[in-house]
């Protein structure tokens, strides 16, 4: 982070807020410390400040991912069986830096990422964007949770074994209220839990219904009462329903909603965080890591449904947020998801989708996702216009002239 008091002001810059339509020219931005000080459409006065020159290159916010897996280094999930807690952390390390790099400066993890990785970031033990966290991901025994091979009967402890550190198996409403305490107690900043099948979970169809009724109301009035959300792992539109009918703020995925259960959503204000980029890389190379044959055979059920979803949405007013879920070597493809975006929306929505709509969804919004006075000093310098190239933000930020996490550089080939 910056040092308290320290100065930079941006100029020569055309500014990008996901409140415009379009990227203005003529605007200045001063930073102080780790906060936006103060954003005109003119010159800026500000003794001893360090003159940035963006050089006309558009300043914008850093982009928000509400839905990364930091710890998951494996493409087929059975895999991290075989890698020790150590292993798994320092290559989450390295994945760190990478969506930095991306111009990723917020992620929220929904599953595997605990306290501690989070600390070391704050810390600065270890570079990565801010993180929310929510623990291990919680699902049902023989759920999407649930990575055992059927003669597997239990695993004996967390540190030999990095699979079963990202997830927990619960059942019933007393054990389960049991463990969303313990997520709160350990620090999440978000409760995750399966309410439908998965494509990275052997046994389980994908429309299997997860959870009861009474187990999903369960992790909902502890998570809240602690001051905490529900996000969901969810597919179908009945698995959809259960969950926003008993108070889950977020569906992670989404990809068979229907109108119906989309129309709910937006009356209760729950958010889809959509991530089609997961299934068009799991479809094109998830098989080289290890993937058997029907788990890519469940991909490709909801990688059509995924792009509907979007239309299904929109229709709706439903808020969708930005999200990658990528495995193990998969996460490269983690800006893909802008342009895969922009076959059925536009590209300023998308944007929103990585802003605005993610800082909402951290529940941080008016801090991050915008470049307003008060804001988290966190923005990235792209080459060009990515309303006109929404490329740009993709290539590992190399179209990044300049990334900023907390007021800070973490890259600089401006001056």
């Amino acid at each position: 982070m910056a040092p308290t008091g320290s100065l930079l002001l941006f100029r020569n810059l055309r500014l990008l807020d996901p409140r415009f339509d379009e990227a203005r020219g003529g605007y200045e931005v001063l930073v102080e410390g780790d906060r936006i000080r103060e954003v005109a459409d003119g010159p800026i006065r500000a003794d001893g400040a360090t003159a940035i020159d963006c050089g006309g290159r558009v300043l914008m916010p850093g982009l928000i991912d509400s839905h990364v897996h930091c710890m998951h280094s494996e493409v087929y999930m059975r895999r991290m069986e075989d890698v020790p807690l150590t292993l798994a952390t320092a290559r989450c390390a390295v994945r760190l830096r990478d969506m930095l790099d991306r111009g990723f400066t917020t992620v929220r993890d929904t599953g595997g990422t605990d306290w501690g990785v989070k600390t070391a970031v704050e810390q600065g033990l270890l570079v990565g964007p801010r993180l929310f966290i929510a623990g291990r991901s919680i699902g049902p025994t023989g759920g999407h949770s649930d990575g055992r091979g059927r003669t597997n009967t239990g695993y004996p402890c967390y540190c030999c074994n990095a699979f079963a550190n990202l997830r927990e198996m619960v059942d019933g409403e007393d054990d389960l209220r049991r463990v969303v305490r313990e997520q709160m107690r350990q620090g999440s900043d978000h409760v995750k839990i399966m309410v439908s099948g998965g494509v990275a979970s052997p046994f389980d169809p994908l429309d299997s219904l997860q959870f009861s009724i009474g187990e999903i109301r369960t992790a909902v009035e502890e998570a809240e009462a602690f001051g905490r959300y529900v996000c969901a792992h969810a597919y179908s539109a009945e698995a959809i329903d259960r969950a926003v009918s008993n108070g889950v703020r977020t569906i992670e995925h989404g990809n068979l909603i229907d109108d119906a259960r989309a129309e709910l959503m937006a009356r209760e204000g729950a958010y889809l965080v959509a991530n089609l980029v997961a299934y068009v890389a799991m479809k094109e190379r998830a098989a080289d890591y290890g993937m058997p044959a029907e788990m890519l055979e469940k991909n490709a059920m909801v990688l059509e449904g995924g792009y509907r979803s979007l239309e299904i949405c929109k229709r709706a007013g439903v808020k969708v947020a930005y999200g990658s879920d990528l495995l193990g070597a998969l996460v490269e493809d983690q800006s893909r998801e802008f342009s895969i975006r922009t076959e059925v929306v536009s590209p300023i929505e998308v944007i929103r989708s990585a802003t605005l709509i993610g800082a909402e969804v951290v529940r941080r919004p008016g801090k991050l996702g915008v470049v307003e006075p008060g804001a988290w000093a966190d923005l990235i310098v792209v080459d060009d216009d990515p309303l006109r190239d929404i490329t740009l933000l993709e290539g590992q930020g190399r179209h990044l002239a300049a990334i900023v996490k907390g007021g800070a550089f973490h890259k600089n080939r401006l001056n």
